[in-house]
């Protein structure tokens, strides 16, 4: 429909080497009308369709639509810089809180309730992510279930895809057999797919675990750390998470990953199903390899 109004308003013109160039291309009412709309809106997808579409009706004009739409997103950039370099250390963070319930199979086989904070700070050099989670239920006066988390990120922008990370995390969840755990992570990150419906981070490099077991025995060791972060926007209202890590070391090695479907509700709200498992080589004794938890919760996106 859009590109049958563009070849409707737009005219003749002549191709190869008479045709006119486009700065002094005059856009045509209706598409500038329409390009217009796009830019008070801030959009830079609706931006992106008109220029297409534009394109491909009058090529000649269109190029004078895409020279509209560059200047456009050069302000826009360098508007986002200024306020990035004037952000308070309390500015520009973004995330999401989740709350809801939960089911786990494993260890412990028992529903509760959970709790999950991400924040993201996005500057010019440096990005930094920090995340907080508890799962817990109790039952007739006895805890069945106990897990927490506390993890921070900082990464380094070498430039638009690669990024230099460090990552430290407190674990504890006495149920898969540890009471402490602290990890300590640097290495390389590559966003392998930068779009605005799917984000691939990958991340790699070494670690070091010290782990307190419930067992009274206690456990530090070298490992490899690696980490992928996928975000995929299946339409509007639908976003598909996948976050997998792995700790690889001589001894006990754990490797965790979580899917996520996301469908908004209304606003930032957003309803959520997932599923995590995580995996430890040597557990104690008395202990299973493997844990997965079921959530159901509601997401506000901030």
């Amino acid at each position: 429909m859009l590109l049958t109004l563009l070849l409707a308003a737009a005219p003749a013109h002549l191709s190869g080497a008479q045709s006119a160039d486009a700065e002094s291309i005059e856009i045509p009412p209706p598409i500038r009308a329409m390009l217009d709309a796009a830019i008070a809106s801030g959009n830079e997808n609706e931006v992106a369709t008109i220029v297409k579409y534009a394109r491909a009706a009058d090529p000649a004009s269109g190029d004078a639509v895409l020279r509209v739409a560059n200047e456009w997103r050069t302000v826009q950039a360098k508007d986002r810089e200024t306020r990035i370099v004037r952000a308070g250390w309390t500015s520009l963070w973004t995330g999401r809180a989740e709350i809801g319930g939960f089911v786990t199979t494993g260890n412990s086989e028992t529903a509760g309730v959970t709790g999950i904070l991400d924040l993201t700070r996005e500057g010019l050099e440096w990005r930094h992510k920090i995340r907080g989670q508890a799962d817990f239920q109790r039952s007739l006066g006895i805890t069945t279930r106990e897990h927490y988390l506390a993890a921070y990120e900082p990464n380094w922008k070498v430039d638009s895809r690669k990024y230099v990370y460090g990552a430290l995390q407190y674990e504890s969840d006495r149920f898969l057999g540890y009471t402490d755990r602290f990890s300590a992570s640097a290495g390389a990150g590559y966003s392998a797919v930068q779009t605005s419906a799917l984000t691939l981070n990958l991340e790699l490099g070494p670690a070091f675990r010290h782990t307190d077991f419930t067992d009274a025995t206690t456990e530090s060791s070298i490992a490899a750390r690696g980490n992928v972060d996928l975000d995929w926007k299946l339409t509007s209202g639908l976003t598909l998470r996948q976050d997998a890590s792995a700790y690889l070391q001589r001894y006990n090695s754990t490797v965790s990953s979580t899917t996520a479907m996301a469908a908004r509700l209304l606003g930032p709200l957003s309803a959520q199903l997932s599923y995590t498992v995580q995996y430890e080589s040597m557990p104690p004794i008395g202990r299973v390899s493997t844990d997965t938890t079921s959530r159901a919760s509601l997401v506000y996106t901030f």
